[in-house]
């Protein structure tokens, strides 16, 4: 089995004093500007990161020491920053710098945790396969020809770049997933309330979860350990305890019971993702789990009641960029009209503009019971669904995606295309899930993903049964060409 070197083993090397903060950070600032090519960051804050460092090296000679202290990671370039730049990857926040830290950037400063710099994503967070941004398409390690999947594909290619070992991100509908699957990597989209979203800056505020992007399950465990918890400043975030996801990981998968949902190998699917899954199924029966047939009757509906609500919501959202306030503002507005107008018309890319067109239609007078609240109906069949299945499995299990990672340029003359690519992962987050991608193996070279689902705030029992595959296998091991 190959050898990786992700956050447990890094704090190890720090504890027995093998390696520094400063020198760890030194390393991860070279990769980084080594691999320029992937365009997965927005701003490397090298003086920043080295301070943060600094600041590691003096905690890590007490003790204890929190486990991520000394540990170089990036965050995705929608989480605010206290004095640097935040950029949403758009036009309209190139020179955006907030006056304060989001929840998740002050918890993982807290733990010591050095963050070397802001990573690219899609615009506002709309998109799958991170060609949406005003700094251009992130490459994807395993092949710059192919796109690293999004929104969070940034902070994807950054960690399957072996650049860091771990990455903040969101999940809207599939943003961590996809480009966990895409990119050999794994990714964990925690409950909805389970991680607060202040500091977040808004796409769709029903679907929206702050999530990480990591090698293996355990280290996904550890950060998801730093960021959980009640924030009072959001008020969506759940005021219940936070599990110990670390001490979850070495229970052993006897009697568990995995439902294989039908609905994800239906039409659309490829041959070898699909064989991919299955062979990573067969592996969770060997473990002692019991695969059992499921089905998800309106798990076809998610993707039309997702493209109302998220677009509906982020029309509200993102109606707060007018040039008046703060971002970028049209030069020598005739009028007030004149400014708004130009304003969103050139501050905004294509995709934005389309999902603010689409969302406000489906708000105005007249149209509203038809596409909104009906698509909010929806929403609600497809979380009893959910809650049907897990009265006799305790997780749901399927394809991460239909598809391996298709080239950049092939489905953007085709936005419908491109949304289809989140067939297996928006109904998560419409029903307010916790779910994982974890590597399964590969198709026509390229990492295959499988997503695993559990009810709600049962994050451990996700990452137990990660953890446990990735102790039997070592797909998460696998690295692209090159990355040591």
């Amino acid at each position: 089995m190959a050898q990786i070197f992700g956050i447990m083993q890094l704090a190890q090397a720090l504890r027995e004093r093998k390696t520094s903060a400063t020198e760890l950070t030194r390393q991860a600032l070279a990769a980084a500007k080594n691999r320029v090519d992937l365009n997965a960051l927005i701003t490397l804050d090298e003086t920043g990161a080295l301070a943060a460092a600094e600041r590691a090296d003096t905690a890590l000679t007490k003790n204890p020491a929190s486990a991520l202290a000394g540990i170089p990671f990036a965050h995705k370039d929608i989480f605010c920053t206290n004095g640097l730049r935040t950029t949403c990857a758009s036009r309209m926040l190139d020179n955006f710098v907030p006056p304060y830290n989001a929840t998740v950037v002050d918890k993982l400063a807290a733990a010591q945790a050095v963050a070397i710099g802001k990573a690219n994503m899609d615009e506002f967070a709309m998109g799958s396969s991170n060609e949406n941004s005003f700094y251009g398409p992130v490459k994807n390690p395993w092949d710059t020809a192919r796109v690293p999947g999004g929104s969070s594909g940034g902070s994807a290619a950054l960690v399957a770049a072996g650049i860091v070992p771990f990455a903040t991100g969101t999940d809207t509908g599939g943003s961590i997933r996809q480009p966990a699957a895409f990119c050999g990597i794994t990714g964990l989209k925690p409950t909805y309330g389970r991680v607060s979203r202040f500091g977040m800056i808004a796409f769709a505020s029903s679907l929206d979860t702050a999530s990480v992007l990591a090698r293996s399950a355990e280290d996904c465990a550890q950060v998801l350990a730093a960021m959980a918890g009640h924030d009072g400043r959001d008020a969506t975030s759940a005021d219940r305890a936070v599990d110990d996801y670390l001490a979850a990981l070495a229970k052993p998968l006897q009697g568990l019971r995995i439902g294989v949902a039908r609905e994800y190998f239906g039409a659309g699917i490829d041959a070898g993702v699909a064989a991919a899954v299955q062979a990573a199924l067969k592996q969770y029966e060997k473990l002692g789990a019991t695969l059992v047939d499921v089905s998800l009757p309106n798990a076809a509906l998610a993707i039309p009641a997702y493209y109302v609500i998220a677009p509906a919501e982020a029309s509200s959202n993102l109606a707060r960029y007018d040039g008046v306030r703060y971002g970028y503002a049209a030069k020598e507005p005739k009028s007030l009209e004149d400014l708004y107008t130009r304003t969103r018309a050139e501050g905004f890319g294509a995709e934005v503009k389309r999902r603010i067109l689409v969302g406000t239609y489906a708000l105005s007078a007249g149209y509203y019971d038809a596409y909104y609240l009906r698509a909010q109906r929806v929403r609600r069949l497809i979380a009893n669904d959910f809650a049907e299945a897990f009265k006799t499995v305790d997780l749901i299990a399927g394809p991460t995606t239909p598809t391996v990672a298709f080239k950049l340029g092939e489905k953007n003359s085709d936005p419908l295309a491109m949304y289809a690519e989140d067939v297996n992962t928006v109904a998560v987050n419409l029903a307010g899930l916790p779910a994982i991608s974890l590597p399964a193996g590969f198709s026509e070279k390229l990492p295959v993903g499988l997503q695993l689902i559990a009810p709600a705030f049962e994050e451990a029992r996700l990452l137990n049964a990660a953890h446990q595959f990735q102790l039997a296998s070592d797909w998460h091991a696998h690295k692209p060409e090159g990355v040591a």
